[in-house]
Formats: C-alpha cells, sequence, structure tokens
C-alpha cells in the first residue's frame, strides 16, 4: 500500500479550501445585499451634514448635530408659525421672545441671554448659508425655501467665530442649478395666509438662479378697549424674499445672494395675572384683566 506524498496531500487540502471559499462568497455577497435591503427598509441612510464646512456624513462627525430636512420644516411652518416653531422640534433647544415674530433669543442646553439691548452679545450663533446674522433683528428671518437646518450643540469657536459657547443654528437654503420649484398656499383661522414659491434654472454658459418668496398674514384679533368695539391687536403682514445668481466653473462656484423683509405687525401681548391667588385656577375674562403690550397701550380679552 502506498501512503500518499505531502504534495498530494497539500494539493487536495488546497482544492478543498479553494472549494470552501467558492461557495462561502455567494453566502457573503448575499447576506451583504440582505443587511443593505434591510437597512434600506428600515430608512437608515446618509444624512448630509456641513458641520465642518464641508458635506460628510453625520456619522463621521464628532460633534452634537440636530438637522431637520425641508418635509420637517414644511410641517413647523404649517400653522403659520414662524422661528420660535423650531423650539419644538430640536431637542436642546429654545426659542423665545418679547417682540413677537422679530428679536428672537436662542438658548441652547439652557445657555442664553435674556437682554433686550441690541448690542448684546449671544452665546448662540445664527448662520444663513455661512453668513453669520448676528443683528438680534435680522435672526427673526423667516424659514422658507431650505435645504436643510443643522443645531450643533457646544462650543463652536474653532471655525465659526465669536458668540458660539452655547452651540449655532445653521440654515442651508436651496441652492440654484436645477429647473423647476414649487408652490404653497393655506388658510386658517383669524384669516391666517400663508404663501410660499420657489422658481430655479439654469441660464446656461455655468450660469443658474433660484428666486423665492414666503408671505403671511393674520387679522387683528385682541380689541383695545380704550379704542371702542372692534379687533385693533395680535395681526401681522410678514414678507420675505430671497434672490440668488449662482456661477460654475469646474472647481470654482460663486454665489450671489440677496434677501429682503417687509415685516407689519403689533407686539405681542402678556396677559398679567392670570392665576387665582393661592390656586392653579385661571382668572375669568373680566374687564380688570389687562394686557401689557410692547408699545404700552393697555388691550383686554374679550
Amino acid at each position: 500500500m502506498r501512503v500518499p506524498s505531502r504534495r498530494l496531500v497539500s494539493s487536495i487540502a488546497l482544492s478543498a479550501a479553494a472549494f470552501g471559499c467558492a461557495l462561502a462568497s455567494p453566502a457573503a455577497a448575499q447576506t451583504a445585499e440582505g443587511d443593505q435591503t434591510e437597512e434600506a427598509e428600515r430608512g437608515v441612510g446618509v444624512i448630509v451634514v456641513t458641520a465642518q464646512k464641508r458635506e460628510q456624513d453625520q456619522r463621521d462627525v464628532p460633534l452634537s448635530i440636530s438637522t431637520l430636512s425641508n418635509d420637517a420644516l414644511a410641517a413647523v411652518q404649517a400653522g403659520g408659525g414662524d422661528i420660535r416653531g423650531l423650539a419644538g422640534r430640536v431637542p436642546n433647544l429654545n426659542i423665545e421672545s418679547s417682540f413677537g415674530r422679530s428679536f428672537p433669543r436662542f438658548y441652547i442646553r439652557g445657555l442664553g441671554n435674556t437682554d433686550f439691548d441690541l448690542n448684546a452679545s449671544q452665546p448662540v450663533s445664527l448662520v444663513y448659508d455661512d453668513v453669520v446674522l448676528e443683528n438680534p433683528i435680522l435672526k427673526g428671518f423667516p424659514i422658507f425655501d431650505l435645504d436643510r437646518i443643522e443645531v450643533l450643540r457646544g462650543p463652536q469657536g474653532t471655525l465659526f467665530g465669536r458668540n458660539t459657547p452655547a452651540g449655532i443654528v445653521k440654515f442651508d437654503t436651496v441652492k440654484p442649478g436645477t429647473d423647476g420649484g414649487y408652490a404653497k398656499a393655506s388658510w386658517a383661522r383669524f384669516n391666517t395666509i400663508q404663501l410660499e414659491g420657489a422658481v430655479g434654472a439654469n441660464l446656461g454658459n455655468g450660469f443658474s438662479f433660484r428666486a423665492s418668496g414666503f408671505y403671511q398674514h393674520r387679522d387683528h384679533w385682541v380689541d383695545n378697549i380704550d379704542n371702542g368695539a372692534g379687533d385693533d391687536l395680535g395681526g401681522y403682514d410678514d414678507f420675505a424674499g430671497r434672490l440668488q445668481l449662482q456661477y460654475e466653473d469646474g472647481p470654482l462656484t460663486a454665489r450671489l445672494t440677496g434677501q429682503i423683509r417687509v415685516l407689519d405687525g403689533s407686539a405681542i401681548l402678556f396677559r398679567a395675572n392670570v392665576f387665582q391667588r393661592g390656586s392653579n385656577e385661571l382668572i375669568g375674562s373680566r374687564p380688570s384683566m389687562w394686557c401689557r403690550i410692547g408699545c404700552g397701550q393697555r388691550a383686554a380679552f374679550s
């Protein structure tokens, strides 16, 4: 009886290993495809952010970031709200105002500044297409035709400079370069009207543009009894527009943006002494229940 040589045994072993790998490869490929299909069904995809001033997958950025897509923004604006509506959509973000739709104050993780002075530095900065809007009046600009909103929690002074120890709220608009647009309209109580639309097109030779607009209206709904019968306060007309012109030539991209806002409305109302003394019950409406408003007048709820 002849004993197989070592060379023959090694050849048989290598053949068996190669055959095993050939059988395992399709199984591994099927497993990878199954994982991708399962991931797609769960809706887990790549979330692109620009928190480090370049497009990255959010999972690769070592920062605490919350994002809002265009669909989520549509839900925020559906009720005729303003920028303060973001406070209920992003964790650790609060936005308040003592002047209605203008002059909002931002807080991230409880850190903010309640100073009413226009020159007061705020620890939360607002960045609109990489342009810092430091003036508190500019921070109330309506949110419309946006690609995404990113809220970065924690100090951001390395990339975004001063007045960012609490974080930043970063707005990225829909850029020119694609044809088409959209239009939306809604109507609600107190004759609340909201119109929003945008249009864009390629002009050729590397040029493109995008124009977008936003309008909100609400009738007065609070009666100032000093003026007799009739609603005198609470209404507003808010219009904002944006025009972008972009030029692309290989690695070069230049964009010129202009924005305008026209706001005509009364100050926000504050109802004083709303609770009964010694209880959590609300005091009923009566002429002695006054409201203080920003312009110093007095009004009463009906």
